[in-house]
């Protein structure tokens, strides 16, 4: 049985499915459309052009709809697509897109963490998850399965790869390709997700077949028709064939790979010298 707290605010305009739980101090505009079994923690917004699936979890403050922030547009704005399944954490934002007829789209079973932020126009699939305070500008793609770790930045129109793993407070100016790890510190890739590709199910062979068209993509030296040419020949098949069909749709370019040169030495701890023990001891 769905309920409604009485200090909640819902439209009757609001389409609102059976079984949702809407708590105190909610509100829920005119001109949306939420699904069967979504929670509604308190202070939840669900603002107007929200379309939002089945058995959504909204923890406190989060705010759905918000108008984009754009200093030169004031409207008329499009929608938010959220599907189904989804863990949206306290004070996650997700705008509208810009123009009517537009979409800002999460997916299915994504883990959006605490003041994640989606801007207007993102698409976002199935199945990722985000850390806290992932900020996400306007017009990013993240596909299926990505892990956007703690404070990642992302810039406007750049692309997350499938399964990418980006780590801490990187910050993504390029595309990243699917299925690789991205360093925090650097913001460089710096290899291929194989604890993510396992978790998923990838066989030994399959990335095997992945770790050859990633050293293709950042080993060969190879101009970017070249690349796509030699990626399309020897990986017509999934998985690595969407190396090629990622990069294929790249207008930012992709990140570089972090390369240690070769001439680099750790450099490792001394033993104090006595006179440092003894300094140390006075």
């Amino acid at each position: 049985m769905g309920s409604i707290h009485p200090l909640a605010l819902v439209s009757p305009q609001a389409r609102v499915g059976p079984g949702c739980v809407i708590g105190p101090f909610c509100v829920v505009e005119a001109d949306v459309e939420l699904g069967p079994g979504c929670v509604l923690e308190s202070h939840v917004v669900i603002k107007q052009g929200s379309r939002v699936g089945a058995n959504n979890h909204f923890h406190e403050g989060a705010i759905i709809g918000g108008t984009p922030q754009h200093v030169r547009h004031a409207g008329p704005f499009g929608t938010v697509e959220i599907g189904s399944g989804n863990t949206i954490r306290e004070h996650v934002t997700i705008h509208r897109a810009l123009h009517p007829g537009d979409c800002t789209r999460v997916g299915n079973n994504n883990y959006l963490m605490i003041n994640v932020h989606i801007a207007h126009d993102c698409q976002v699939g199935s199945q990722t998850i985000m850390a806290n305070n992932v900020m996400l500008a306007g017009h990013v793609s993240v596909e299926d399965g990505a892990y956007l770790s703690g404070a990642v930045a992302v810039h406007q129109y750049c692309r997350i790869g499938t399964l990418a793993m980006v780590g801490g407070q990187a910050h993504v100016n390029k595309d990243v390709p699917p299925f690789v790890t991205v360093d925090g510190l650097s913001s460089l890739v710096v290899g291929l997700n194989t604890i993510g590709l396992r978790r998923h199910g990838f066989s030994t062979q399959e990335i095997a077949l992945l770790k050859q068209a990633y050293r293709l993509i950042y080993c060969s030296g190879l101009s970017w028709e070249e690349l796509l040419r030699e990626l399309k020949a020897q990986f017509p098949q999934e998985p690595a064939c969407r190396f090629w069909q990622f990069l294929e749709g790249s207008s930012r370019g992709i990140l570089n790979q972090r390369r240690v040169p070769r001439t680099t030495t750790i450099r490792l701890p001394q033993p104090e010298t006595d006179q440092t023990q003894r300094r140390m001891a006075g």
